[in-house]
């Protein structure tokens, strides 16, 4: 099989991608709604024996339209292409979003994009993707496009959870913003998992013999504060139980930005520059600030035994689950 590719829209498509059947959303989360499209996609993909792509929009439309109004985005590009390459696509297309490309048409977009620039023989999406000026393209304008310029459309309708709730990007960043990442997980299909470089921190935790691997999140990142059951994949792969704070440090740093501090399990080495996963399997308690830090190095050992026994017993949610944090 072929590498997985990750495109700029604006760049010319290779070749040997064109012809594909193209999955077409914003898919922040990649959860299991996404998944339904993109598994159609691949499916259809599959039965004509052409390559399966997806095409996104970079940066999310919402900042364009609402720049005034954060967004914690679940799965920045690289994450986003991580996830898709194993779900089995052949490449991630991402067109710039801008306020230029916002004010095309419907028709200049399946004129511009899908025909000229990406040839697709079979479009998937969303029963309620809309495109174009002012949302001027939607579902049954993209079925009729679709006859004229000689591409085949497939409309996959909302995906509900086990309580017949529509699993939506939205929802599982309330989740997150709770601490609740076993829920989060749960509509997701896979552990959340944020990557970021390893940076250098005051290194307070090595001489209290819990060194920390330290990584700065988006500013947006809206999860909550406080101290996790974690899984920590290095860049070359290998991957290791943890516990992690993500916040403040009230004990030693009230006023520090956000910052998650990554306690490695049975490993020392050194880890700046890399960049690592962590992905968050269970919430064990809210950020406190402590008398002292006798009191502190306490707590973090119990936190430290509960982790451990926390992720004894996981399983992998999903096969994706499974590649990502097993």
């Amino acid at each position: 099989m072929a590498a997985f590719q990750r495109i700029l829209a604006t760049a010319p498509l290779p070749a040997d991608l064109r012809g594909g059947v193209v999955a077409i959303g914003n898919f922040d989360g990649v959860h299991r709604g996404h998944q339904a499209v993109l598994e159609r996609a691949s499916a259809e993909a599959g039965r004509r024996g052409v390559p399966a792509l997806v095409l996104t929009f970079e940066p999310h439309p919402r900042k364009i339209f609402r720049p005034d109004i954060p967004l914690f985005v679940l799965t920045p590009p690289p994450m986003k292409a991580r996830l898709l390459s194993l779900l089995g696509f052949a490449a991630l297309v991402e067109q710039p979003f801008t306020r230029d490309f916002a004010s095309l048409s419907a028709e200049a977009f399946v004129t511009d994009v899908l025909e000229r620039n990406l040839g697709i023989t079979h479009a998937v999406t969303g029963f309620d993707f809309h495109f174009g000026k002012d949302r001027q393209g939607g579902p049954a304008y993209l079925m009729a496009a679709g006859e004229r310029h000689g591409f085949g459309v497939t409309l996959v309708d909302a995906f509900r959870d086990e309580g017949a709730e529509v699993v939506s990007s939205s929802r599982i960043r309330g989740l997150l913003s709770q601490g609740e990442v076993a829920e989060a997980a749960g509509l997701l299909g896979y552990r959340f998992t944020v990557e970021s470089e390893v940076v250098g921190g005051q290194q307070l935790g090595r001489t209290l013999g819990f060194p920390t691997a330290n990584m700065r999140l988006s500013p947006e990142a809206t999860l909550k504060e406080g101290i996790y059951a974690v899984r920590f994949r290095r860049a070359d792969g290998t991957l290791h139980d943890g516990v992690a704070s993500f916040g403040r440090r009230p004990t030693v740093d009230d006023n520090g930005a956000p910052l998650l501090e990554t306690f490695v399990f049975d490993f020392s080495g050194d880890l700046y520059g890399e960049i690592c996963q962590v992905s968050f399997f269970g919430f064990l308690r809210p950020e406190v600030k402590f008398e002292g830090l006798d009191a502190l190095v306490a707590q973090m050992k119990r936190d430290e035994a509960e982790a451990r026994a926390l992720l004894a017993g996981v399983k992998p949610l999903s096969d994706l689950d499974a590649a990502m944090a097993f």
